[in-house]
């Protein structure tokens, strides 16, 4: 058992290989994720609602934990293979080998690097991630429910699009200063049936949204006739109802941590939550646990694809990892698409690229430990 924890010059020798790789890992997919998904969709809400720059930025930093907790599981993998594969290119292992040194015993340290950063993987995404994804959410609505006013400029106009394409509201201001905006006039075609118009004199930014001040408000319907003329004393444009509904829909219990998400596995569907929503739940308290194990399966499978025959003089360490990776996120989400419907069972729809790529990986590195 002493012999087991005692850390050698190999193991040494390995870790610091794994930890440079690991570390260029983290940046690459890191910067991946944030290119191809969370940056084009804050570019999207800055061009669509109006959101400052600042924010949006704040919005990435909050973003950066839940991605990190991702792209862990794929450094280790990408560390894991690119540096036994350099050791075959090198003969390293061929040599390691020849002094009666095992498969076996040069994968350890590398298990116990996997371990540790599932156990960092898990840690991150209990007490982290559920904050600053809840703090994200927060203060995108907050921005969008603001918009990003124009100070200081004049006679301009702004649109608000519904469902992305249709223009939902428009606004022309034809001055703001300090926050106050002078001769609003709005045009609102979120009702389908009619046309308002609404025009104020002055208005402000609120918390709730824009609010006006002794607004006049007619109402047009669609063949072009006026329905009634209002006066309001005090108005409030809610831009924050749609972004919130649509926040609503998409909450899958990655704001809820482990404890939070444990009572959801015995509750049963109702009135304040549907099966569909409490599915998601179920489904995310399995996941939290998967996605640590996620870490230690990449190495199983990666150790022996990455012992290449002695005739195999170039390195292919990143295809494999590519493939692999690719290979684990059509399985993920398959198996959560039919988990969401209720086909399989949470715990399976969380666990199944797991269970398939490590009894596939146990198969190739029992084969590799005894052949080579």
């Amino acid at each position: 058992m002493k012999s087991l924890f005692k850390f050698t010059i190999l193991d040494k020798f390995i870790l610091k290989q794994i930890l440079e790789v690991f570390v260029l890992g983290i940046v690459v997919f890191t910067s991946i994720i944030f290119a191809s998904d969370t940056f084009i969709s804050l570019i999207k809400q800055i061009s669509t609602y109006g959101m400052s720059v600042n924010i949006a930025f704040m919005i990435i930093l909050l973003n950066l934990p839940a991605v990190i907790v991702m792209t862990i599981p794929m450094s280790v993998l990408f560390s894991t293979v690119m540096t036994v594969n350099k050791m075959c290119l090198q003969s390293e292992i061929t040599i390691l080998k020849a002094c009666g040194i095992s498969i076996k015993r040069i994968s350890r340290p590398i298990f116990g690097f996997a371990v540790i950063m599932a156990l960092v993987t898990f840690f991150i995404n209990e007490t982290i991630v559920p904050i600053t994804t809840s703090q994200s959410k927060t203060l995108a609505l907050y921005a969008l429910v603001q918009r990003n006013i124009p100070e200081g400029k004049r006679n301009f106009s702004i649109k608000e699009l519904k469902d992305g394409n249709y223009l939902k509201r428009l606004f022309y201001v034809e001055k703001c200063e300090d926050k106050q905006f002078s001769n609003v006039s709005i045009i609102d075609l979120s009702d389908t049936n009619k046309i308002q118009i609404l025009q104020a004199k002055t208005g402000t930014s609120v918390v709730e949204g824009w609010q006006f001040d002794n607004a006049s408000v007619y109402t047009i319907s669609k063949e072009g006739k006026t329905l009634n003329t209002s006066w309001i004393e005090k108005s409030i444009l809610d831009f924050g109802s749609d972004i919130q509904s649509q926040l609503d829909k998409k909450n899958d219990g990655t704001d809820l941590n482990f404890i939070q998400l444990l009572p959801y596995l015995s509750k049963t569907p109702d009135e304040n939550m549907g099966k569909e929503v409490l599915t998601k739940y179920q489904v995310c308290f399995w996941d939290k646990l998967a996605l640590p194990i996620t870490t230690i399966v990449f190495v199983i499978l990666g150790i022996p694809l990455a012992i290449t025959p002695p005739r195999v003089r170039h390195n292919r360490g990143f295809l494999f990892t590519i493939g692999v990776i690719f290979c684990y996120y059509i399985i993920r989400a398959f198996s959560v698409s039919i988990g969401y419907n209720g086909t399989i069972s949470p715990f399976l729809a969380a666990n199944m690229p797991n269970v398939i790529l490590g009894i596939a990986g146990l198969m190739l590195f029992v084969k590799k430990a005894n052949n080579v």
